[in-house]
């Protein structure tokens, strides 16, 4: 398994996990309450992981292997 791959861990870990400490409602984050702000930004910082992720395996693998139009 590629190291970078283990980074799809840090969003179960930081939403599941930060609950806990994100259980609040103030500060007001542009007008949501601290948890929905918490797990919005966690939705949000998924994707680009995600999308870390997907780049870094696009530029791992072998020209010959990708995909031909």
């Amino acid at each position: 398994m590629k190291w970078y791959r283990w980074l799809a861990v840090v969003p179960a870990i930081g939403m599941l996990g930060g609950v806990p400490f994100a259980n609040r409602v103030t500060p007001y984050v542009l007008g949501l309450p601290f948890l929905l702000f918490w797990v919005t930004a966690w939705v949000v910082l998924t994707s680009v992981i995600m999308w870390i992720i997907y780049v870094l395996d696009r530029a791992r693998e072998p020209r010959s292997e990708r995909a031909q139009p």
